[in-house]
């Protein structure tokens, strides 16, 4: 689900003139943690689009450096209980954006359907789901999961959420109450962990998280991922 409310409906959002990673000052998690466990989604087949996205030339997790910072913070916080997160989605390109929503246009490709919306229909996607701008260009949002270890940090495997990623729908309400005790208590292990660095929740996708308050909230970036 791409559809996010912005930030201050008075105050527009610019696209910055960066060309680099490094002039929109963006870092690689893995900079900070080189282990840190990623599938960065929009870089392969596995996602709604079920291919490359334009803009994501690698499989990398880019953020605003204090952002970076503190998602490095809660990855150190887990690991003292023998869990840890999973990255799907960091800072998204806005030709990434534009990109999804060309694929929202074309009705006739389905091949995703039975994966990330199977109770809708493509045609709905569009306003509700998919919009022109995303949170994620302003390179303070990541999409994640987390995953529990055993006693040696080692055979971690991801918690029931009780969806996957991006599934477009509102079983992927964070507080939905379709899901199991499990899968709630789940959700609120890691909105807890995340809130606990600064990162809020948005309600309508159960792995989605901005860092509050953002760096540059009225500046969007177009740099690839490469």
């Amino acid at each position: 689900m791409i559809a996010i409310p912005p930030v201050c409906a008075n105050q527009p959002v610019t696209r910055s003139p960066a060309r680099t990673a490094a002039g929109a000052h963006l870092v690689d998690i893995r900079i900070l943690v080189p282990d840190i466990h990623q599938d960065i989604k929009y870089a392969g087949h596995d996602n709604f689009v079920g291919r490359p996205v334009d803009g994501y030339a690698a499989p990398k997790c880019l953020l605003l450096k204090p952002v970076a910072e503190a998602l490095a913070r809660v990855e150190r916080d887990l690991r003292r209980e023998h869990a840890r997160l999973r990255i799907w989605d960091c800072y998204r390109p806005t030709r990434a954006v534009a990109d999804f929503v060309r694929w929202a246009h074309d009705l006739s490709d389905q091949s995703t359907k039975a994966t990330h919306y199977p109770n809708l229909d493509k045609s709905k996607l569009l306003g509700d789901y998919i919009a022109p701008v995303s949170g994620h260009s302003r390179g303070a949002t990541a999409d994640l999961t987390m995953e529990q270890c055993d006693a040696h940090d080692r055979h971690c495997k991801p918690l029931d959420m009780g969806t996957g990623f991006d599934w477009f729908g509102p079983r992927a309400n964070t507080d939905h109450p379709g899901i199991t005790a499990a899968q709630r208590a789940n959700r609120q292990r890691l909105l807890q962990a995340m809130a606990r660095e600064g990162f809020r929740n948005y309600p309508m996708e159960w792995w989605h998280y901005t860092f509050q308050p953002e760096p540059t909230p009225h500046t969007m970036y177009d740099v690839p991922i490469r």
